[in-house]
């Protein structure tokens, strides 16, 4: 396969299941994470010191990555934070950077990267968002409002690219076992979403035809009456 996928925050968790389950589909991967040397580069990968509030990164990242490759199919906006943001103890510079990292990254690389994605013909942007952009269920404030904010950018970009062939993905996993549940979840790790789950689920996702596209993926470890 000569494809070509660009995954955020691949180093660990989510991004680097994503990666491991792309590369064994036959993808050629580009990774973005903060520290590459922190990186056991296994999957023979191109590997970008990607930093998410840097202006220029994405524009970097994607230029970087079709300068190597040739092209770009896939991209999977998986970087984020989470920090509990409350009205008691939030300021300007917590919500900031919850909004930097959360919405404001993955607007640059969808920007930088849609006319890559559309010039593809069957290009795929996914974007790992959360249960929280559909509903809040707790006192943080930053991490629902950074969420909702990336549904709507997926529909945006599901907008943009529809006549070019791109289709856009918002995939919304509750608790996940990863280090950013581990401090806020109330299930034991084998309770929650495994991390290899959701990738096998997000990469059969962009692999659908043109004809078979998803707006949004619901992902839940446990009962909700809502969902």
């Amino acid at each position: 396969m000569d494809k070509v996928a660009m995954v955020s925050g691949a180093n660990r968790g989510i991004g680097r299941e994503i990666a491991l389950e792309l590369h064994s589909r036959g993808y050629r991967l580009s990774l973005g994470m903060r520290d590459p040397s922190s990186f056991d580069n296994d999957l023979d990968a191109f590997v970008f010191a990607y930093e998410a509030r840097d202006d220029h990164a994405a524009r970097d990242w994607v230029d970087a990555t079709v300068d190597r490759f040739g092209r770009l199919d896939v991209l999977v906006s998986n970087a984020g934070i989470c920090k509990m943001i409350t009205f008691e103890n939030g300021t300007t510079e917590l919500l900031d950077e919850t909004l930097d990292i959360n919405v404001k990254a993955p607007f640059r690389l969808a920007q930088a990267a849609l006319p890559h994605l559309r010039r593809a013909g069957n290009g795929r942007f996914v974007q790992l968002a959360s249960l929280s952009g559909k509903r809040v269920k707790n006192q943080n404030v930053a991490y629902p409002m950074s969420k909702y904010a990336v549904l709507a950018l997926t529909h945006a970009i599901r907008r943009a690219g529809w006549d070019d062939g791109v289709r856009a993905t918002a995939v919304c996993p509750g608790f996940v076992n990863t280090d950013m549940a581990a401090g806020l979840a109330d299930l034991p790790p084998d309770a929650m979403t495994q991390p290899g789950d959701i990738a096998a689920i997000v990469v059969n996702t962009l692999e659908l035809p043109n004809t078979a596209s998803i707006a949004e993926l619901l992902i839940n470890c446990r009962l909700e009456d809502m969902l």
